[in-house]
C-alpha cells in the first residue's frame, strides 16, 4: 500500500528507537529519514528553511486551510536533504510521535474502525497530518471544538468511514459552530453516522467538549498559566486538555476530552485562591472575541530568531537575546531555540506572556536586506 522501506543500513540512522523503526518498517513500510541532525554539526533547534519550509507549509493548508509561501533562500539556510518516504520532512523532535500516529491511523484504516489522537499542538498536528495525506486509504481531519482552535485531536480512519465534515462545521466564531451543529437538516432530518467525523465532533458527545469553569476572580485575577496549572495539578497529562480562553474576571473555558470534563467536574475546586465550580456546555455555547492583529513590515539584515522576533514583538534585539536563551521564545510551538536559529515563511513566534508573531511573506529589497511581513496576535 505504501513505498517499501529503504535499505536497513539507511533505517540505521533513524531517530526512534530500533524496536520503534522494526514495528514501524512492517507496519507503514516507509523511509525515514537517513541523516542524523546531529552529525551535521548544526543546532538540532534551527528552524529549518527552503524544502522544509515548503513541506510545512503544505502541512499548514491542510490543517488551517491558510495561504503560506515559503521563504525565499538565504546562505545559512538548510534545507530538507534528500530523505524520502512516508516522514520525510517531519521535524527530528517529532519522529517518533508522528510515526505512532500513522502506525494508528493505518491500524484504523485496515480494521474499518475509526482513531483519535490525544491533543496535539499545531505543529506536531501539522506533521501529522502531512504524512497521513502521503498514505493510502486513510484520512484524517483535525477538531479542537472549533476551527481557530490551535490544539487539535486527529480524527482518523477510512475516508468512507469518516466521511465528509460541514462545510461550515466551526466556521471561526461561535456563532458558525452553533449553526452547523443545530442545522435542522443535519441534526434532526439526517444525524451523522456512529463514528463519523460530524458525529465526533458534535456539539455536545463528540471528541471535544466545553468545560466552563467559573469563579470570582474579581480580587484575584487568574491568568491562562494558573488555570493550566490548576488543572494539570489535579493530576491528568497535558495532551488531555485542548484549548485554555480565559474569560475576564468569571472564569475560563476549557476544551478537553470527554472523560476529562468529567474528572475535572469534580476534581477542580479552586484557581489560585478562588473557589470554581465546573459545567459540561454544548460546544455552541462557546463564545470568544474576534481575535486581535497588528500587520505590518519590516526591513530586517537577516532571517535570525533575534532579529525576527525583535521587530515582531517592539523590543530591542538585545533583550529578546536575552529572552530566547531564557526559554521564553519558541519557534513553530517548539523549545530550545537560539538567537541565530533562522525562521521563514509561515513560522509562528511565541513570546510567554506577550502573545505570538506569524511571519508572513518574505521578499528582498534592492540592498539585500529581507522585507518581512508580520501579524502580531495580541
Amino acid at each position: 500500500m505504501l513505498a517499501s522501506a529503504r535499505p536497513a543500513r539507511a533505517l540505521a540512522t533513524v531517530l526512534c528507537p530500533a524496536s520503534a523503526a522494526r514495528a514501524l518498517a512492517t507496519r507503514v513500510a516507509a523511509a525515514l529519514p537517513g541523516r542524523d541532525a546531529s552529525a551535521s554539526g548544526e543546532p538540532s533547534s534551527a528552524v529549518v528553511t527552503s524544502s522544509r519550509c515548503a513541506s510545512r507549509a503544505v502541512s499548514r493548508r491542510g490543517l488551517r486551510g491558510e495561504r503560506v509561501i515559503p521563504c525565499a533562500g538565504k546562505k545559512g539556510s538548510r534545507g530538507g536533504g534528500s530523505a524520502s518516504g512516508l516522514l520525510s520532512g517531519v521535524h527530528p523532535d517529532s519522529v517518533e510521535a508522528v510515526a505512532r500516529i500513522v502506525e494508528k491511523a493505518q491500524a484504523a484504516s485496515d480494521q474499518w474502525r475509526v482513531e483519535t489522537t490525544a491533543f496535539l499542538d499545531p505543529a506536531l498536528a501539522a506533521d501529522a497530518l502531512m504524512c497521513i495525506e502521503r498514505a493510502a486509504d486513510v484520512a484524517a481531519f483535525p477538531w479542537g471544538g472549533h476551527e481557530r482552535a490551535e490544539r487539535v485531536r486527529l480524527i482518523m480512519g477510512r475516508p468512507e468511514t469518516l466521511g465528509e465534515p460541514w462545510e461550515d462545521l466551526g466556521g471561526g466564531s461561535a456563532e458558525s459552530v452553533e449553526s452547523s451543529a443545530t442545522t435542522e437538516d443535519d441534526a434532526a432530518n439526517d444525524p451523522p453516522p456512529e463514528n463519523s467525523f460530524r458525529a465526533l465532533a458534535s456539539d455536545t458527545d463528540g471528541a471535544v467538549v466545553f468545560l466552563d469553569v467559573r469563579g470570582n476572580f474579581v480580587f484575584d485575577a487568574a491568568d491562562h498559566r494558573d488555570f493550566l496549572g490548576a488543572v494539570l495539578g489535579t493530576g491528568i497529562e497535558r495532551d488531555r486538555i485542548g484549548d485554555i480562553y480565559v474569560q475576564g474576571e468569571r472564569g475560563a473555558a476549557i476544551l478537553c476530552a470527554p472523560e476529562m470534563a468529567t474528572f475535572l467536574s469534580s476534581a477542580l475546586k479552586s484557581v489560585r485562591s478562588v473557589p470554581v465550580k465546573c459545567f459540561v456546555e454544548p460546544l455552541s455555547s462557546l463564545r470568544l472575541p474576534p481575535p486581535r492583529r497588528d500587520e505590518f513590515t519590516s526591513i530586517e539584515a537577516s532571517m535570525r530568531l533575534d532579529a525576527v522576533a525583535s521587530a515582531g514583538f517592539r523590543m530591542s534585539r538585545s533583550k529578546m537575546s536575552d529572552l530566547i536563551s531564557a526559554g521564553a521564545v519558541r519557534v513553530n510551538w517548539r523549545e530550545g531555540c537560539k538567537p541565530k536559529t533562522l525562521v521563514c515563511s509561515g513560522d509562528v513566534i511565541s513570546l510567554r506572556g506577550k502573545g505570538r508573531v506569524e511571519v508572513g511573506d518574505v521578499g528582498e529589497t534592492k540592498k539585500g536586506k529581507f522585507q518581512v511581513e508580520l501579524v502580531r496576535y495580541l
